[in-house]
Formats: structure tokens, sequence, C-alpha cells
């Protein structure tokens, strides 16, 4: 039968693109299918909505021709802090500091909008030959037989592939279709997320606030003066600080936030997720494979998610352009076997990891919370320790993928 594109992709978020540009660098078709309308999305204007980006997922993004398009917008981070403490009465003494000086490659990672992210993907998508976008579609179905997949989109089209790759979130339709069962729980936990403005300049650090309901991160945007804010709270009482007013909202926050950047005001639009644990039992099926939440939807307590997504992209585009470079089929159970030895073990052990960290942290039991404050000041205290956190978080570490350690497929 006639092949559509090489890859089909379902989800135009993030991954799905950046996989997209991969994969076509590669010279293979590609053909992405997005529930969403584009223009909507890339024409946003600030609400605050910014994803923190590990050196590594810096890297890929240069590879597939994407930074060029977005540094100018992006806000270096020189440090990162993370401190225990409550509401009101600022941070325990013990507390933990990882500097960009103490690692040769430079900031530790970039904070950049969503809405320059996607509108750069959104151009590059249009303008590559080898992707064909089709925005505002649904896939409503899909089979496979022994050459290829073939799916079914909402308006009845039907498209034809070797391989069919799930970008589609945590609720993953194509998880589905393919019979792969996922694993998770809830944490009670709901992130506030909204974007502020403060008199004093934030030089480029981000801090992490471990309160008993949940974390607060407080994560620098360009132009030292703004800073997107993911609050974790209970369900209730994030239910509750919702239907706020601006104005109460704000006095909800301020205790929380404290006064190290001066005044603040609410600077974009607000928020809500449910937080959750969300594994796939197995990331591939016969000529499908997922990437990013589909396969791994994780705590945003260390600002990973993308980053995890970005890796699953990085692996995916190489075992994928290295199989059809040596004239085999792309969709077979050996090439998909390889991208899920190489993402599955790491991926569960982060989130898993991010679990532990949240369950720890999330509570108010005074022997753990001095347990914590301890750790912290012990690991403050260790720069070889300092230095594996650090790398850990810039995405340095393990079996990187060619394009996240800076080198072409």
């Amino acid at each position: 039968m006639t092949i559509d594109a090489d890859i089909l992709i379902a989800g135009g978020g993030l991954n799905g693109p950046a996989l997209a540009l991969a994969l076509a660098n590669g010279g293979l078709s590609v053909t992405v299918v997005d529930a969403r309308p584009a223009p909507a999305r890339a024409e946003a204007g600030f609400d605050g909505r910014a994803y923190a980006l590990a050196i590594a997922s810096r890297r890929l993004l240069q590879g597939i021709g994407i930074w060029p398009l977005v540094g100018d917008k992006a806000q270096p981070i020189h440090q990162i802090k993370a401190s225990d403490g409550l509401a009101g009465q600022g941070p325990a003494p013990f507390f933990l500091t990882f500097d960009a000086a103490e690692i040769e490659e430079g900031p530790m990672g970039f904070l950049l909008e969503d809405r320059h992210l996607y509108a750069a993907f959104l151009s590059a998508m249009q303008a590559h030959p080898k992707i064909t976008l089709l925005s505002g579609q649904t896939v409503t179905g899909q089979s496979v037989d022994a050459s290829g997949v073939t799916i079914t989109l909402n308006s009845g089209q039907t498209l034809r592939g070797r391989l069919l790759v799930g970008c589609d979130g945590r609720g993953s339709g194509t998880a589905t279709r393919a019979g792969i069962k996922r694993i998770g729980w809830g944490y009670g936990q709901t992130a506030l997320v909204t974007a502020i403005s403060h008199e004093k300049d934030h030089h480029g650090i981000a801090h992490q606030f471990f309160m008993p309901e949940g974390p607060l991160a407080i994560l620098p945007l360009a132009g030292g003066h703004h800073s997107s804010i993911v609050w974790s709270e209970t369900e209730q009482n994030a239910k509750a600080i919702q239907a706020l007013s601006d104005a109460d909202y704000l006095a909800a926050l301020r205790p929380r936030f404290g006064d190290f950047l001066g005044p603040i005001e609410l600077a974009g639009d607000r928020f809500t997720y449910p937080l959750s644990l969300s594994l796939a039992e197995t990331f591939i099926a016969p000529r499908v494979a997922l990437v990013g939440d589909a396969a791994h939807g994780v705590h945003p307590i260390a600002g990973q998610g993308l980053n995890l997504g970005l890796r699953d992209v990085g692996a995916l585009a190489q075992v994928v352009i290295e199989a059809a470079r040596r004239g085999e089929d792309i969709g077979s159970a050996t090439t998909l076997d390889a991208y899920q030895r190489w993402r599955r073990f790491d991926s569960t052990a982060l989130a898993l990891g991010m679990d532990t960290v949240n369950r720890i942290f999330s509570n108010d039991n005074p022997i753990l919370r001095a347990g914590r404050d301890l750790g912290l000041g012990l690991v403050n205290r260790i720069p070889a320790l300092r230095r594996g956190f650090i790398r850990q978080a810039a995405g340095l570490n393990g079996d990187l993928p060619r394009l996240l350690a800076g080198k072409p497929i």
C-alpha cells in the first residue's frame, strides 16, 4: 500500500514537533496530527507559562534548528536555591544552592516561555519540505499490519506510515488503542500556575520552596523582573485559591513567596493542573512508540517533564534514523526495542525519584523535616555531591542521545 509518510506523529504540543524536525532532518518524511489550531497557540500573548530547559535539551533544540529562533528570548538559570519552610515563617536555616559556576558547560539551563517555543516549532515545521502538519484534527483509529500502520482522522481521512508515535499526553489515545495500560496515582495536589512581576531583579536565580502542602517553584523569566510560579497545594486549597479574586490570590501567595524580590503583582493568566504520576507499562507496541507524557507523566517538582520528553525524542530519532540508514524497517520490533531499552529505565527511575522527593517534603512531620533539612545542609557542604546534582539537573549524566550531547545523528 502507498505510504503517506515514513512516520506519523499523533500530538503537536512540543515533543511532537521536536521529533518531527529531528526525523525530517535525517531524511525521513513525517506527518504531524495536532488537535489544536496552530495559529491560535502561536499568536498567544504573555501568560507566564514557561519551561525549564536543561543544557542537554538546549543542545537538542540547537541541533534541530530551533534554538537560533528562541535563544534571545530565553533566561539563563545561574543558580537554583532549594529550601524547606512554612508559609509566613521564611525558609529553614538549612538550604541547598546549586551554582552554574561549579560546572564548565555554562548556565544550568534556561527558562523559555511556551508561546516563543511553540511559535518557533510551528515556523520550522511549516518551512520543512519533509513535514506535513495537520492542525485541528485528531486521530480516532489506528490499525497495524506486517508492513505498516494506518490511522483514521476525525475527518474520515486515512493515512499510512511505517511507524506511529504517540506524543498525545497522559491520556494518550495512541497508547489506549495499542492496548498499552498505565500505572500511577494522584498526589492529592493541584499546581497553580501564573506569572508575577516583582520590583527587584531575579538575577537568573530559580527557587524551590518546599512547604507541607506542596512545593512552590519561582522560575526567572527574561528581563529580570518577571517570574513564572508553579505553586502546588492540596486539591481543596487550590480550588479555593483559584476561585479568589486577583487581589485575594496575591494575598494568599505573598506569605508563601516572601519579600526577597520586593513587592509582587500578578502579570499573567492563572491556570491549574492536577498532579499525578502516570507511567505506561511499555513504551512500545507493534509499529507504535510513545514519547513524553504519553510514556511518563511526572510531578513538576524539578521541572523535568519536557526534558524527559526531549530525551525520548533524541533517542527515538537516533534509533529510527540509524535503522533507516542501514536499510532496516524503521517500525520493526528490533528498532523499537532499542528505543525502549534506552529510555524506559531512566524515565521510570526519575519519575519514581520525583515521587519520593515530593512525598518526603510535602508534609509537616517534625522528624522528616529535621532529616530533610539536615540532608539539604549536608549536600550543600559537599562540593562533589553538589556538582553531581547539578550535572543531573542539567541533563548531562547517563547515556545521552547524540542530539543531546551536541552532536548530529
